[in-house]
C-alpha cells in the first residue's frame, strides 16, 4: 500500500527518452527571445535610429550563443547536475540554484502580469485580473506537467501559433498615411541616457535562451549546433526590426512613446473583409508562446527548489510540483496587487528584470565558456 501511494504521488518530471535536434535549437531560441517584452519594445526604443540598436545588440547576441555552444558541445552539459558538480562544487552550485530560484520568480511573474494586462485591457476589461492569473498558470501546470521533454517540444506549436503575427504588421509598411519621414534621423544626433537604457532593454530582451544552458541533457550535443542558434537569432532581429519600423512608421516617435502597448494598439487596426477585431485573434494565439515561457521557468523553479533543498537524489512527486506552483501563484498575485497596479511600481518591477535579464545574460555564458575552457586545460 505504501509503494502504490508512493508511485500515485511521484510523478517523471525530468526523465528522458530521446535528445531534440538541432531545429529545437532554433526553435527554442527564437521562441525564448519574443515573450512579453517584445510587445512593449517600441515605447523603450521610440528613436528610428534605435534600429541599429537592434542589430548591434542582435550580433553581441550572436556572440553570446556562440559562447554558449561551447557549453552545450562540452560533456559537461550532457551530464546536467552532475556536470555543473564537477565544475563549480556542491556548495557553489546550490548558491547558484538559491539565486535562480528568485530570478525565475521574478521572471515568470513579470511574463505572466505583463500577458495578463493585455488581455484585460483588450479582451477581458470587466474580469478580474486574478482569475486570468489564474487561467494561465493552470494551462502553463498541465503543459510543465508532462514533463520536461514534451514542454520543450511544445515549442513546435508556440512557434506554429506565434511566427505568423509579426507577417501581419507588413502592411503598416504601405499604408498611404506611413510617413517614410519618421525613419529619419537613421544617425543620433544626440545620445541621451533614454538611449543607453534602450540598448539595455534590447540586450534584456535578447536573453531569453539563456535558460538553455540547464536543459542541455534533452538537447542534442552535435557539433554543428552553433548554426542553428544563429538561425534562431537571426529570425529574432527580423521580427524586432519588422515589429519596430512598423510602429515607427504608424505613430512616429512622438506619439509612439505615449502609447502602453503600441504592437496591441496597431493589432485592432488590421483590416479584413472577412473578419472583425483581427487584435483578438492575434493577442489570443500569443498564450501559446506565454504558455511555453511559463511552462519551461515552472519546470526550472521546481529544479531549482529541488537541488537548494537538497532533493536531487529523491523522485520527484507531484506535491513538491504543486506547491512550487502555489508559490508562483500566490507571489503573482502579492506582486499584482502591491506593485503591478500603480505606474511607479510597474516601471520598478520592469526595470528590475531588464537589469536583470541583461546581467544573467553576460554572465552566465561568459561563466561557463571561461570554466569549461579552464576543465579542458587542466
Amino acid at each position: 500500500m505504501a509503494t502504490g501511494d508512493e508511485e500515485v504521488k511521484s510523478l517523471s518530471l525530468y526523465n528522458r527518452t530521446s535528445t531534440l535536434g538541432g531545429i529545437y535549437f532554433l526553435l527554442l531560441v527564437n521562441r525564448m527571445q519574443m515573450h512579453y517584452f517584445i510587445l512593449i519594445m517600441p515605447v523603450y526604443l521610440v528613436h528610428p535610429y534605435m534600429v541599429w540598436g537592434i542589430v548591434a545588440m542582435g550580433l553581441l547576441s550572436h556572440l553570446n550563443l556562440m559562447m554558449m555552444s561551447k557549453w552545450f558541445t562540452s560533456s559537461y552539459a550532457a551530464k546536467g547536475y552532475q556536470g555543473f558538480l564537477q565544475l563549480f562544487g556542491k556548495r557553489t552550485v546550490q548558491v547558484f540554484a538559491i539565486l535562480g530560484f528568485l530570478l525565475i520568480l521574478l521572471k515568470i511573474s513579470i511574463i505572466t502580469l505583463g500577458y495578463v494586462e493585455m488581455l484585460h485591457n483588450f479582451i477581458f476589461p470587466s474580469m478580474d485580473k486574478r482569475w486570468l492569473i489564474l487561467i494561465i498558470l493552470l494551462i502553463s501546470l498541465y503543459v510543465a506537467s508532462h514533463g520536461m521533454e514534451n514542454t520543450l517540444r511544445f515549442v513546435v506549436i508556440a512557434f506554429l501559433c506565434g511566427a505568423w503575427i509579426s507577417v501581419m504588421f507588413i502592411p503598416f509598411f504601405f499604408q498611404p498615411d506611413a510617413n517614410y519621414h519618421d525613419l529619419y534621423p537613421l544617425i543620433p544626433t544626440e545620445w541621451s541616457g533614454q538611449s543607453w537604457q534602450g540598448l539595455l532593454f534590447i540586450w534584456s530582451a535578447f536573453s531569453g535562451p539563456v535558460y538553455l544552458v540547464f536543459m542541455v541533457p534533452w538537447l542534442s550535443s552535435n557539433k554543428k549546433i552553433s548554426k542553428y542558434l544563429v538561425i534562431g537569432n537571426m529570425l529574432s532581429i527580423m521580427e524586432y526590426l519588422l515589429l519596430f519600423v512598423a510602429s515607427v512608421l504608424f505613430y512616429g516617435s512622438y506619439y509612439l512613446r505615449k502609447i502602453d502597448f503600441p504592437i496591441g494598439y496597431m493589432g485592432s487596426y488590421i483590416q479584413t473583409s472577412g473578419l472583425e477585431r483581427i487584435d483578438y485573434i492575434l493577442i489570443s494565439f500569443h498564450m501559446f508562446n506565454y504558455v511555453f515561457d511559463i511552462s519551461i521557468l515552472l519546470l526550472c523553479f521546481y529544479g531549482a527548489g529541488r537541488i537548494f533543498m537538497r532533493k536531487m537524489k529523491e523522485r520527484t512527486t507531484r506535491i513538491g510540483f504543486w506547491s512550487s506552483w502555489l508559490v508562483i501563484l500566490i507571489s503573482i498575485i502579492l506582486m499584482d496587487q502591491w506593485l503591478w497596479q500603480t505606474v511607479p511600481g510597474q516601471n520598478m518591477l520592469l526595470n528590475i528584470q531588464i537589469w536583470i535579464s541583461s546581467c544573467i545574460y553576460l554572465l552566465i555564458p561568459t561563466i561557463l565558456f571561461t570554466a569549461v575552457k579552464r576543465k579542458e586545460r587542466m
